[in-house]
Protein backbone atom coordinates (compact mmCIF):
# COMPACT_ATOMS: atom_id res chain seq x y z
CA UNK A 1 0.00 0.00 0.00
CA UNK A 2 2.58 2.37 0.66
CA UNK A 3 4.12 1.61 -2.61
CA UNK A 4 1.15 2.37 -3.98
CA UNK A 5 0.76 5.88 -2.55
CA UNK A 6 4.55 6.86 -3.31
CA UNK A 7 4.24 5.68 -6.65
CA UNK A 8 0.48 7.87 -6.96
CA UNK A 9 2.99 10.81 -5.52
CA UNK A 10 5.57 10.40 -8.03
CA UNK A 11 2.65 10.00 -10.83
CA UNK A 12 0.77 13.77 -9.62
CA UNK A 13 4.50 15.34 -9.21
CA UNK A 14 5.50 14.25 -12.72
CA UNK A 15 1.96 15.72 -14.45
CA UNK A 16 2.85 18.86 -12.36
CA UNK A 17 5.84 19.17 -14.19
CA UNK A 18 4.71 18.10 -17.33
CA UNK A 19 1.90 20.66 -17.77
CA UNK A 20 3.20 23.81 -16.07
CA UNK A 21 0.92 26.38 -14.69
CA UNK A 22 -0.62 28.79 -17.12
CA UNK A 23 -2.20 31.36 -14.64
CA UNK A 24 0.29 34.17 -15.99
CA UNK A 25 0.52 36.11 -12.70
CA UNK A 26 3.08 33.16 -11.26
CA UNK A 27 6.46 34.70 -11.44
CA UNK A 28 8.19 31.82 -13.44
CA UNK A 29 6.12 32.05 -16.51
CA UNK A 30 8.28 33.57 -19.25
CA UNK A 31 6.90 36.45 -20.23
CA UNK A 32 6.01 35.53 -23.96
CA UNK A 33 3.45 32.87 -22.76
CA UNK A 34 1.90 35.67 -20.66
CA UNK A 35 1.75 37.11 -23.76
CA UNK A 36 -0.45 34.58 -25.92
CA UNK A 37 -2.20 33.72 -22.91
CA UNK A 38 -3.34 36.94 -22.65
CA UNK A 39 -3.65 37.45 -26.83
CA UNK A 40 -5.56 33.77 -26.64
CA UNK A 41 -7.85 35.08 -23.60
CA UNK A 42 -8.69 38.50 -25.96
CA UNK A 43 -9.79 36.05 -28.83
CA UNK A 44 -12.02 33.78 -26.41
CA UNK A 45 -13.96 37.30 -24.98
CA UNK A 46 -14.48 38.36 -28.56
CA UNK A 47 -15.82 34.99 -29.83
CA UNK A 48 -17.57 34.97 -26.89
CA UNK A 49 -19.15 38.50 -26.98
CA UNK A 50 -18.61 40.15 -29.81
CA UNK A 51 -21.51 41.49 -31.80
CA UNK A 52 -20.63 40.49 -35.18
CA UNK A 53 -19.17 37.10 -33.77
CA UNK A 54 -19.57 35.16 -36.82
CA UNK A 55 -17.89 37.06 -38.93
CA UNK A 56 -14.07 35.62 -36.65
CA UNK A 57 -12.67 32.51 -37.09
CA UNK A 58 -13.61 29.71 -35.49
CA UNK A 59 -9.37 29.23 -34.49
CA UNK A 60 -6.47 31.31 -34.71
CA UNK A 61 -3.14 30.88 -33.78
CA UNK A 62 -2.59 34.22 -31.90
CA UNK A 63 1.01 34.35 -31.68
CA UNK A 64 1.17 35.67 -35.08
CA UNK A 65 0.06 38.89 -33.74
CA UNK A 66 3.01 40.90 -32.69
CA UNK A 67 0.85 42.83 -29.71
CA UNK A 68 -2.88 42.86 -28.13
CA UNK A 69 -3.73 46.02 -30.01
CA UNK A 70 -2.71 44.16 -33.66
CA UNK A 71 -4.62 41.51 -32.67
CA UNK A 72 -7.59 43.09 -32.24
CA UNK A 73 -6.93 45.32 -35.05
CA UNK A 74 -7.31 42.39 -37.24
CA UNK A 75 -10.08 40.75 -35.50
CA UNK A 76 -12.40 44.21 -35.71
CA UNK A 77 -15.05 43.56 -38.16
CA UNK A 78 -14.00 45.98 -40.65
CA UNK A 79 -17.23 47.42 -42.98
CA UNK A 80 -18.53 48.52 -39.49
CA UNK A 81 -16.65 48.45 -36.01
CA UNK A 82 -15.29 51.53 -35.64
CA UNK A 83 -15.00 51.88 -31.83
CA UNK A 84 -13.47 48.13 -30.16
CA UNK A 85 -10.78 48.68 -27.79
CA UNK A 86 -8.41 47.95 -25.34
CA UNK A 87 -7.14 50.16 -22.32
CA UNK A 88 -7.16 49.62 -18.48
CA UNK A 89 -10.21 49.09 -15.76
CA UNK A 90 -8.74 52.27 -14.11
CA UNK A 91 -8.76 54.41 -17.58
CA UNK A 92 -12.03 52.74 -18.29
CA UNK A 93 -13.73 53.75 -14.81
CA UNK A 94 -12.04 57.12 -14.47
CA UNK A 95 -13.51 57.97 -17.74
CA UNK A 96 -17.13 57.47 -17.61
CA UNK A 97 -16.57 59.35 -14.25
CA UNK A 98 -15.04 62.26 -15.31
CA UNK A 99 -11.67 62.09 -14.16
CA UNK A 100 -9.38 63.23 -16.67
CA UNK A 101 -5.18 62.99 -16.31
CA UNK A 102 -2.53 64.48 -18.23
CA UNK A 103 -4.50 66.69 -20.54
CA UNK A 104 -5.22 70.93 -20.52
CA UNK A 105 -9.22 70.62 -20.54
CA UNK A 106 -10.24 71.96 -24.00
CA UNK A 107 -11.44 71.27 -26.92
CA UNK A 108 -10.74 72.55 -30.62
CA UNK A 109 -13.29 73.49 -33.57
CA UNK A 110 -12.55 75.30 -36.65
CA UNK A 111 -14.66 77.87 -38.68
CA UNK A 112 -16.20 78.10 -42.22
CA UNK A 113 -12.63 80.04 -43.04
CA UNK A 114 -10.70 77.57 -40.98
CA UNK A 115 -9.78 79.52 -38.25
CA UNK A 116 -9.56 77.49 -35.07
CA UNK A 117 -11.05 78.43 -31.87
CA UNK A 118 -11.88 77.01 -28.60
CA UNK A 119 -14.35 74.76 -28.57
CA UNK A 120 -14.96 74.49 -25.19
CA UNK A 121 -13.29 74.30 -21.78
CA UNK A 122 -13.54 72.18 -18.28
CA UNK A 123 -14.33 74.46 -15.65
CA UNK A 124 -11.62 72.87 -13.19
CA UNK A 125 -9.02 72.03 -15.70
CA UNK A 126 -6.23 74.59 -16.36
CA UNK A 127 -7.37 75.90 -19.28
CA UNK A 128 -10.85 76.42 -17.36
CA UNK A 129 -9.00 77.79 -14.26
CA UNK A 130 -6.70 80.12 -16.94
CA UNK A 131 -10.31 82.11 -17.68
CA UNK A 132 -10.23 80.73 -20.95
CA UNK A 133 -13.38 80.62 -23.20
CA UNK A 134 -15.27 79.49 -26.49
CA UNK A 135 -14.44 81.94 -28.89
CA UNK A 136 -11.09 82.75 -28.48
CA UNK A 137 -9.08 81.89 -31.60
CA UNK A 138 -6.21 80.46 -31.86
CA UNK A 139 -3.16 81.97 -33.68
CA UNK A 140 0.23 80.31 -32.28
CA UNK A 141 0.37 77.36 -30.71
CA UNK A 142 4.16 76.69 -29.60
CA UNK A 143 5.17 79.98 -31.90
CA UNK A 144 4.27 78.11 -34.59
CA UNK A 145 0.70 78.82 -36.92
CA UNK A 146 -1.92 76.90 -37.15
CA UNK A 147 -2.02 76.19 -40.89
CA UNK A 148 1.77 74.49 -39.93
CA UNK A 149 -0.15 71.76 -38.05
CA UNK A 150 -1.74 70.81 -41.45
CA UNK A 151 -1.04 66.98 -43.13
CA UNK A 152 -0.50 65.88 -46.51
CA UNK A 153 -3.93 64.49 -46.46
CA UNK A 154 -5.29 68.15 -46.23
CA UNK A 155 -6.50 67.52 -42.00
CA UNK A 156 -4.68 68.46 -39.00
CA UNK A 157 -2.48 67.04 -36.74
CA UNK A 158 -1.81 68.97 -33.13
CA UNK A 159 0.83 67.50 -30.81
CA UNK A 160 0.75 68.36 -27.33
CA UNK A 161 3.40 66.16 -26.18
CA UNK A 162 2.59 63.31 -23.95
CA UNK A 163 -0.51 62.96 -21.84
CA UNK A 164 1.54 63.69 -18.83
CA UNK A 165 0.81 65.92 -15.52
CA UNK A 166 3.23 69.23 -15.51
CA UNK A 167 3.54 68.77 -19.76
CA UNK A 168 3.27 72.85 -20.74
CA UNK A 169 2.59 73.95 -23.98
CA UNK A 170 2.10 78.13 -24.65
CA UNK A 171 -0.93 79.09 -26.92
CA UNK A 172 -1.55 82.53 -28.48
CA UNK A 173 -5.08 83.93 -28.87
CA UNK A 174 -7.10 86.48 -30.56
CA UNK A 175 -10.10 87.45 -27.88
CA UNK A 176 -13.30 88.31 -29.38
CA UNK A 177 -12.40 91.89 -28.67
CA UNK A 178 -9.66 92.19 -30.80
CA UNK A 179 -7.06 92.00 -28.38
CA UNK A 180 -3.99 89.27 -28.39
CA UNK A 181 -2.83 87.14 -25.55
CA UNK A 182 -0.23 84.59 -24.86
CA UNK A 183 -0.72 81.97 -22.47
CA UNK A 184 1.17 79.09 -20.86
CA UNK A 185 -0.54 76.52 -19.30
CA UNK A 186 0.71 72.44 -17.89
CA UNK A 187 -1.33 69.10 -18.06
CA UNK A 188 -3.23 68.22 -14.70
CA UNK A 189 -5.48 66.02 -13.40
CA UNK A 190 -8.83 66.99 -12.55
CA UNK A 191 -12.85 66.18 -12.54
CA UNK A 192 -14.30 67.07 -15.74
CA UNK A 193 -18.19 69.00 -15.75
CA UNK A 194 -20.45 67.19 -18.55
CA UNK A 195 -22.83 70.44 -18.23
CA UNK A 196 -20.79 73.11 -19.77
CA UNK A 197 -23.64 75.62 -19.91
CA UNK A 198 -27.72 76.24 -18.75
CA UNK A 199 -29.68 79.02 -19.45
CA UNK A 200 -33.36 79.94 -19.35
CA UNK A 201 -34.58 82.58 -22.62
CA UNK A 202 -37.94 84.40 -22.86
CA UNK A 203 -38.90 83.93 -26.33
CA UNK A 204 -41.83 85.45 -27.98
CA UNK A 205 -43.81 84.65 -24.74
CA UNK A 206 -42.02 81.21 -24.39
CA UNK A 207 -39.79 79.77 -21.67
CA UNK A 208 -37.04 78.42 -23.31
CA UNK A 209 -34.59 75.94 -21.84
CA UNK A 210 -30.60 75.55 -23.01
CA UNK A 211 -28.36 73.06 -22.05
CA UNK A 212 -24.57 72.35 -23.29
CA UNK A 213 -24.53 68.64 -22.64
CA UNK A 214 -20.43 67.53 -23.09
CA UNK A 215 -20.37 63.83 -22.39
CA UNK A 216 -22.63 61.31 -20.39
CA UNK A 217 -20.68 61.13 -16.87
CA UNK A 218 -21.88 59.36 -14.25
CA UNK A 219 -21.10 60.97 -10.52
CA UNK A 220 -18.40 58.95 -9.00
CA UNK A 221 -20.00 57.19 -6.06
CA UNK A 222 -23.44 57.52 -6.60
CA UNK A 223 -25.76 54.15 -6.92
CA UNK A 224 -27.48 53.27 -8.70
CA UNK A 225 -25.30 54.82 -11.67
CA UNK A 226 -25.97 58.25 -12.54
CA UNK A 227 -25.10 61.71 -12.53
CA UNK A 228 -25.37 64.57 -9.64
CA UNK A 229 -24.92 67.60 -12.92
CA UNK A 230 -28.00 66.08 -14.50
CA UNK A 231 -30.47 66.30 -11.51
CA UNK A 232 -29.30 69.49 -10.71
CA UNK A 233 -30.08 70.70 -14.33
CA UNK A 234 -33.06 69.14 -14.63
CA UNK A 235 -34.42 70.39 -11.03
CA UNK A 236 -33.04 73.95 -12.88
CA UNK A 237 -35.50 73.52 -15.94
CA UNK A 238 -38.55 72.17 -13.46
CA UNK A 239 -37.82 75.29 -11.39
CA UNK A 240 -37.82 77.53 -14.37
CA UNK A 241 -40.95 76.28 -16.23
CA UNK A 242 -39.49 75.83 -19.21
CA UNK A 243 -42.15 75.01 -21.97
CA UNK A 244 -39.72 74.33 -24.41
CA UNK A 245 -35.55 72.90 -24.71
CA UNK A 246 -32.61 73.03 -26.83
CA UNK A 247 -29.75 70.37 -25.94
CA UNK A 248 -26.70 70.81 -27.23
CA UNK A 249 -25.02 67.69 -28.21
CA UNK A 250 -22.58 68.87 -30.99
CA UNK A 251 -19.61 67.91 -28.96
CA UNK A 252 -20.90 64.55 -27.64
CA UNK A 253 -19.03 61.79 -28.49
CA UNK A 254 -21.23 59.51 -25.82
CA UNK A 255 -20.81 57.93 -22.42
CA UNK A 256 -23.17 55.96 -19.89
CA UNK A 257 -25.89 54.49 -21.07
CA UNK A 258 -27.26 54.54 -17.50
CA UNK A 259 -26.74 58.11 -17.96
CA UNK A 260 -28.35 58.03 -20.74
CA UNK A 261 -31.23 55.99 -19.56
CA UNK A 262 -31.54 59.11 -16.53
CA UNK A 263 -32.09 61.77 -18.82
CA UNK A 264 -34.61 60.07 -21.32
CA UNK A 265 -36.49 59.77 -17.67
CA UNK A 266 -36.81 63.24 -17.67
CA UNK A 267 -37.04 63.88 -21.14
CA UNK A 268 -39.94 61.44 -22.35
CA UNK A 269 -43.56 62.71 -21.39
CA UNK A 270 -45.46 60.97 -19.00
CA UNK A 271 -47.34 58.90 -21.50
CA UNK A 272 -44.32 57.16 -22.19
CA UNK A 273 -44.03 55.91 -19.17
CA UNK A 274 -43.98 51.95 -19.10
CA UNK A 275 -43.51 51.56 -22.37
CA UNK A 276 -40.19 50.88 -24.18
CA UNK A 277 -37.12 53.19 -24.40
CA UNK A 278 -35.03 50.61 -26.08
CA UNK A 279 -34.20 47.47 -26.67
CA UNK A 280 -30.49 46.21 -27.12
CA UNK A 281 -29.75 43.14 -29.01
CA UNK A 282 -26.68 40.83 -28.24
CA UNK A 283 -24.67 37.95 -30.57
CA UNK A 284 -26.72 34.50 -30.98
CA UNK A 285 -24.19 33.65 -28.29
CA UNK A 286 -25.78 35.75 -25.80
CA UNK A 287 -29.26 35.83 -26.56
CA UNK A 288 -30.22 35.60 -22.84
CA UNK A 289 -28.64 39.14 -22.34
CA UNK A 290 -31.29 40.75 -24.78
CA UNK A 291 -33.26 43.11 -22.49
CA UNK A 292 -35.61 45.57 -22.97
CA UNK A 293 -35.73 48.89 -20.52
CA UNK A 294 -38.94 50.61 -20.53
CA UNK A 295 -39.75 54.60 -19.58
CA UNK A 296 -39.83 55.34 -15.82
CA UNK A 297 -41.15 58.95 -16.01
CA UNK A 298 -39.08 61.82 -13.45
CA UNK A 299 -39.46 65.10 -12.53
CA UNK A 300 -42.29 67.14 -13.60
CA UNK A 301 -40.81 68.68 -17.22
CA UNK A 302 -43.86 68.16 -19.99
CA UNK A 303 -42.15 69.22 -23.22
CA UNK A 304 -43.99 70.37 -26.36
CA UNK A 305 -40.73 70.33 -28.26
CA UNK A 306 -36.84 69.58 -27.69
CA UNK A 307 -34.92 70.54 -30.41
CA UNK A 308 -31.33 68.94 -30.67
CA UNK A 309 -28.21 71.17 -32.03
CA UNK A 310 -25.83 67.95 -33.39
CA UNK A 311 -22.74 67.64 -35.50
CA UNK A 312 -20.64 64.77 -36.79
CA UNK A 313 -19.11 64.74 -33.26
CA UNK A 314 -22.35 63.66 -31.91
CA UNK A 315 -22.27 60.11 -30.88
CA UNK A 316 -23.21 56.82 -29.47
CA UNK A 317 -25.66 57.71 -26.15
CA UNK A 318 -26.07 60.91 -28.42
CA UNK A 319 -27.56 59.13 -30.68
CA UNK A 320 -29.07 56.88 -28.56
CA UNK A 321 -30.67 59.77 -26.45
CA UNK A 322 -32.41 61.13 -29.85
CA UNK A 323 -33.28 57.62 -31.62
CA UNK A 324 -35.23 56.45 -27.75
CA UNK A 325 -37.67 59.93 -27.82
CA UNK A 326 -38.27 60.20 -31.50
CA UNK A 327 -41.21 57.49 -31.29
CA UNK A 328 -42.94 59.74 -28.20
CA UNK A 329 -42.13 63.46 -29.25
CA UNK A 330 -41.89 66.22 -31.33
CA UNK A 331 -37.87 66.64 -31.83
CA UNK A 332 -35.67 68.27 -34.16
CA UNK A 333 -32.33 68.05 -35.18
CA UNK A 334 -30.21 71.43 -36.05
CA UNK A 335 -26.75 71.42 -37.16
CA UNK A 336 -25.25 68.45 -39.03
CA UNK A 337 -25.91 64.85 -39.37
CA UNK A 338 -24.82 62.82 -36.09
CA UNK A 339 -21.69 60.53 -36.18
CA UNK A 340 -23.68 57.13 -36.46
CA UNK A 341 -22.93 54.62 -33.66
CA UNK A 342 -25.88 52.50 -32.76
CA UNK A 343 -24.24 50.02 -31.01
CA UNK A 344 -22.67 49.83 -27.41
CA UNK A 345 -20.18 48.33 -25.55
CA UNK A 346 -18.69 47.35 -21.94
CA UNK A 347 -15.51 46.05 -20.47
CA UNK A 348 -15.13 42.20 -20.49
CA UNK A 349 -12.28 41.67 -18.09
CA UNK A 350 -15.22 41.01 -15.37
CA UNK A 351 -15.80 37.61 -17.64
CA UNK A 352 -11.94 36.66 -18.42
CA UNK A 353 -9.92 36.29 -14.97
CA UNK A 354 -6.80 36.69 -17.46
CA UNK A 355 -7.72 39.52 -18.81
CA UNK A 356 -8.40 40.95 -15.20
CA UNK A 357 -4.91 39.63 -13.78
CA UNK A 358 -3.08 41.54 -16.62
CA UNK A 359 -4.91 44.81 -16.48
CA UNK A 360 -6.17 44.02 -20.02
CA UNK A 361 -9.97 46.10 -20.49
CA UNK A 362 -11.34 44.65 -23.77
CA UNK A 363 -13.95 46.79 -24.65
CA UNK A 364 -15.66 45.44 -27.92
CA UNK A 365 -18.76 46.39 -29.72
CA UNK A 366 -20.88 43.74 -28.01
CA UNK A 367 -24.44 44.74 -28.50
CA UNK A 368 -26.81 46.81 -30.89
CA UNK A 369 -29.68 49.25 -29.59
CA UNK A 370 -33.23 49.79 -31.26
CA UNK A 371 -35.64 52.15 -29.74
CA UNK A 372 -39.48 51.74 -29.27
CA UNK A 373 -39.93 51.12 -33.09
CA UNK A 374 -37.27 49.02 -33.54
CA UNK A 375 -35.07 51.12 -35.21
CA UNK A 376 -31.60 50.19 -34.58
CA UNK A 377 -29.74 50.66 -38.06
CA UNK A 378 -28.18 54.05 -38.53
CA UNK A 379 -24.73 53.84 -38.89
CA UNK A 380 -24.75 56.78 -41.25
CA UNK A 381 -25.56 58.89 -38.81
CA UNK A 382 -28.94 60.48 -38.09
CA UNK A 383 -30.02 63.38 -40.54
CA UNK A 384 -30.26 66.68 -39.39
CA UNK A 385 -33.70 68.41 -40.51
CA UNK A 386 -32.24 71.97 -40.91
CA UNK A 387 -28.12 72.28 -42.02
CA UNK A 388 -26.52 75.12 -40.02
CA UNK A 389 -22.55 75.20 -39.73
CA UNK A 390 -20.82 76.03 -36.50
CA UNK A 391 -19.99 78.95 -35.30
CA UNK A 392 -16.95 78.62 -32.72
CA UNK A 393 -16.42 81.88 -32.18
CA UNK A 394 -19.68 82.79 -30.32
CA UNK A 395 -20.16 81.89 -26.89
CA UNK A 396 -22.84 79.52 -25.57
CA UNK A 397 -25.59 82.33 -25.55
CA UNK A 398 -24.61 84.50 -27.97
CA UNK A 399 -27.72 85.03 -29.75
CA UNK A 400 -26.15 85.39 -32.89
CA UNK A 401 -24.23 81.86 -32.51
CA UNK A 402 -25.84 80.50 -35.35
CA UNK A 403 -27.02 77.16 -34.22
CA UNK A 404 -28.60 78.42 -31.17
CA UNK A 405 -30.22 81.33 -33.28
CA UNK A 406 -31.40 78.66 -35.36
CA UNK A 407 -32.72 76.73 -33.10
CA UNK A 408 -34.69 79.89 -31.48
CA UNK A 409 -35.80 81.29 -34.32
CA UNK A 410 -37.42 77.46 -34.95
CA UNK A 411 -39.16 77.16 -31.87
CA UNK A 412 -40.73 80.50 -31.85
CA UNK A 413 -41.47 80.55 -35.70
CA UNK A 414 -41.74 77.21 -36.61
CA UNK A 415 -38.93 77.95 -39.41
CA UNK A 416 -35.84 79.20 -39.84
CA UNK A 417 -34.46 81.84 -42.07
CA UNK A 418 -32.40 81.00 -45.43
CA UNK A 419 -30.09 83.50 -43.90
CA UNK A 420 -29.00 81.09 -40.87
CA UNK A 421 -29.83 77.67 -42.57
CA UNK A 422 -27.94 76.12 -46.09
CA UNK A 423 -25.93 78.72 -47.21
CA UNK A 424 -24.54 78.93 -43.73
CA UNK A 425 -23.82 75.63 -43.49
CA UNK A 426 -19.91 73.53 -44.10
CA UNK A 427 -18.49 70.72 -42.92
CA UNK A 428 -15.38 71.44 -41.00
CA UNK A 429 -12.12 70.52 -42.30
CA UNK A 430 -11.22 68.64 -39.03
CA UNK A 431 -13.07 67.58 -35.85
CA UNK A 432 -12.13 66.84 -32.51
CA UNK A 433 -13.64 63.26 -32.84
CA UNK A 434 -11.39 62.62 -35.61
CA UNK A 435 -8.61 63.11 -34.20
CA UNK A 436 -8.50 60.06 -31.10
CA UNK A 437 -9.25 56.45 -31.42
CA UNK A 438 -10.58 54.32 -28.58
CA UNK A 439 -11.63 55.62 -25.75
CA UNK A 440 -10.23 58.88 -25.96
CA UNK A 441 -12.96 58.89 -28.75
CA UNK A 442 -15.76 58.68 -26.95
CA UNK A 443 -14.50 61.43 -24.51
CA UNK A 444 -11.60 63.81 -26.45
CA UNK A 445 -10.23 66.75 -24.95
CA UNK A 446 -6.56 68.16 -25.53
Amino acid sequence: MQKLKLNLLVGLMALVIFFPSCNPETDDVPPLQVEQVVKRAIFESMRDWYYWTNELPLSLDVSQFSSNQDLLDNLRFRPLDRWSYLTTRAQFDAAFTGQASGVHGFSFAFDEDERLFVAFVFDAGPAGQDGWRRGWEFIEINGRSISSYRNSNGSYSFDLGPNTIGVQNTFKFRLPDGSETTRTIGKAAFQTNSVLHKEVYEMEGKRIGHLVYQSFRATQGLTPTRSQEVEDAFAFFETEGIDDLIIDLRYNGGGSVAVTEQILNYLAPSSASGRTMYTNRHNPNKFSNNRTVNFNKRGSLELDEIVFITSRSSASASELLINCLEPYMNITLIGDNTYGKPVGQFPLSTFSRVLAENDVELVPVTFAIANAEGRADYFDGFPADILVGDNPARDWSDFNERRLAAAIAYLTGGSVSARLADHKYFKPVWEMIDAFEGLQKEFPMY
